[in-house]
């Protein structure tokens, strides 16, 4: 009997186009604080989200700001927030009650990298 997975599970890379790699290196590594790992030619950054590896990627910057949101999963949505509202990051609003489940509340809240790509922060809360 054949035991091996069929379909997708664990996501090993993300790849997000911008436009100046040194901006978005500093602006995750700095203003985020994400573990940066390392740079690869032609103009590649490497992140660490927890075992999934962020890529920036500047040659495909013709695509900045036209990806899909990458939620970013914190235990503390408000202290978080705070956090990174006093490194300069911008938030398009304070962070929300998105949905009630049975046992637990979602909480969001989402900003922007230099280069228009939708980010957020997420928040299960008891």
């Amino acid at each position: 009997m054949n035991t091996e997975q069929k379909g997708l599970g664990l996501i090993g890379q993300i790849a997000l186009p911008v436009t100046n790699i040194e901006q978005s290196v500093n602006y995750y590594r700095d203003q985020l604080g994400m573990k940066f790992l390392f740079k690869a030619p032609p103009n590649l950054a490497f992140f660490d989200c927890n075992g999934i590896r962020l890529m920036l990627d500047e040659p495909a910057k013709a695509n900045a700001g036209k990806s899909s949101i990458i939620y970013f999963s914190v235990s503390d949505i408000q202290a978080t927030f705070k956090s990174l509202s006093n490194n300069g990051v911008s938030f398009n609003q304070k962070p929300h009650l998105v949905a009630k489940m049975p046992d637990h509340e979602l909480w969001m809240a989402f900003f922007l990298d230099p280069d228009n790509n939708q980010l957020a922060i997420m928040s299960e809360v008891c």
